[in-house]
């Protein structure tokens, strides 16, 4: 998964992107260079992150949507919002994926949407929002309470009509967890895809990355990030969302050969778009 980053003020790469044709430029570019989803977001939800409101996210959002969607008809596009309302002006425009920070949380509307449209939905785990979260690291064991807060995210969403073949899980690194917390979380990813739900991971340039290599400048994390990658592809995870898709699809290549087998290899040659279609079109989730 390729992020494209639609903000002023993303911690990684905020307003780099300007306008509907350099993100069109840059859809292609990852594309080109082995993205088969790519996650749009217009909300920075970055620690201390302002809160723009639907409006203005729409306003960032569409043009780039609409132009990537027509552009490029056969790329699944994942929508990173916490909003019910971006999320249907979205869905609309031809979006293929919800992708929530919140997992439901933020805004409930959401949820009975996802269940009407059959999209895939990404239910992250996160605390509070960008402004409070970094308060809120406070657990007893780590990865059990991912675990039950991510089983409780699912059951709201059932409880909404959306299917269990619809759900995909993201643990939230970075997010309500300190430096520390992220590498425990990534030693337990093997009892969060045990859980049966496909995973997402999310650590492109993030700062327990820049923690760990004392790297304050967040494109520098590159090989860090590579590193974080071959974990979670060993643990099993099912999608990796980042900012380098070039240096990363060979990581992910490399690391499906040394520790999956051929047939489960999401990487390998067809198999990872087949993958994504699969979750896309409502298969079942395998533990």
């Amino acid at each position: 998964m390729g992020v494209i980053n639609l903000t002023p003020d993303s911690f990684s790469d905020g307003g780099q992107i300007k306008g509907a044709g350099q993100a069109l430029a840059v859809a292609r570019r990852m594309v080109a260079q082995g993205a088969t989803l790519l996650d749009l977001g217009a909300q920075s939800t970055r620690p201390g992150a302002e809160d723009i409101g639907a409006e203005a996210e729409l306003a960032r959002l569409l043009p780039a949507l609409k132009l990537i969607r027509s552009a490029l008809p056969e790329v699944l596009l994942s929508i990173d919002t916490f909003r019910a309302p971006v999320a249907a002006a979205a869905l609309a425009e031809g979006a293929d994926w919800l992708n929530d920070v919140s997992g439901g949380r933020l805004d409930p509307g959401l949820l009975p949407l996802a269940a009407a449209s059959g999209c895939p939905l990404v239910l992250m785990h996160s605390r509070g929002d960008s402004r409070s979260m970094d308060g809120l690291t406070a657990y007893g064991d780590l990865v059990d309470e991912v675990i039950g807060e991510l089983k409780e995210a699912s059951d709201r969403a059932r409880a909404a009509g959306v299917a269990a073949s619809q759900l995909i899980w993201d643990p939230g690194l970075g997010f309500a967890k300190t430096e520390a917390q992220c590498l425990v979380l990534l030693d337990g990813l093997e009892r969060l895809r045990a859980q049966g739900y496909p995973l997402l991971v999310g650590p492109s340039r993030k700062r327990f990355i820049g923690a760990v290599l004392n790297e304050p400048r967040p494109r520098a994390r590159l090989w860090g990030t590579a590193a974080v990658v071959c974990k979670a592809i060993a643990a099993g995870a099912d999608i990796v969302r980042v900012h380098d898709v070039g240096p990363i699809m060979q990581t992910a290549r490399m690391a499906d050969a040394l520790w999956r087998k051929p047939a489960d290899s999401p990487s390998g040659t067809g198999a990872r778009a087949r993958e994504l279609q699969r979750i896309s079109n409502g298969g079942e989730p395998q533990p």
